[in-house]
């Protein structure tokens, strides 16, 4: 079924270099709110410090996020020194097919982490590629999101029982 992810983890900080490589992956498609930064626009070092590693490693890295908010973006993507593309309709997948073509990477080597099922995890699943749900960075969020959130939380207890 298209809600659920492939992997889940508790942040996207825990996504290792060990993990990528076992499951193939050379790219990855990150959600930028409440996957990468809080409401207040914060972006924490751990977060930077991770996406440095990945890259070093070799990991492809593009922000992909249904916010139209330029500077938001423009400056997150700044700051980890990764492309990003606004505006993404998610889960459409007009936006995700787009950063796979910039990536150059087939769908089944990059991998879609957010903290959405009915944005990030339908989205990428639809375009078969690797699917990484993540619980978000706070509780306090938009109303838009807040409505799915009880619907999200009982599939996150079903794959933590799978665990």
């Amino acid at each position: 079924m298209t809600l659920y992810p492939k992997s889940y983890f508790s942040k996207v900080e825990n996504i290792s270099i060990e993990f990528l490589n076992k499951n193939k992956i050379k790219a990855l498609i990150l959600d930028v709110d409440n996957t990468l930064i809080d409401k207040q626009k914060i972006l924490s070092e751990e977060i930077v410090k991770w996406t440095r590693e990945l890259k070093g490693q070799g990991v492809k890295l593009y922000i992909l996020s249904n916010s139209n908010d330029k500077e938001k973006l423009k400056n997150i993507s700044k700051k980890l020194d990764i492309p990003y593309h606004r505006f993404a309709m998610k889960p459409l997948k007009r936006g995700f097919k787009k950063v796979q073509r910039e990536l150059n990477e087939k769908p089944e080597n990059i991998a879609i982490v957010g903290d959405q099922i009915f944005t990030d995890i339908i989205g990428g699943n639809r375009c078969k590629m690797y699917t990484i749900l993540v619980d978000p960075i706070k509780e306090n969020e938009f109303w838009y999101t807040a409505w799915k959130r009880p619907i999200e939380n009982k599939i996150k207890e079903q794959l933590k029982k799978e665990k």
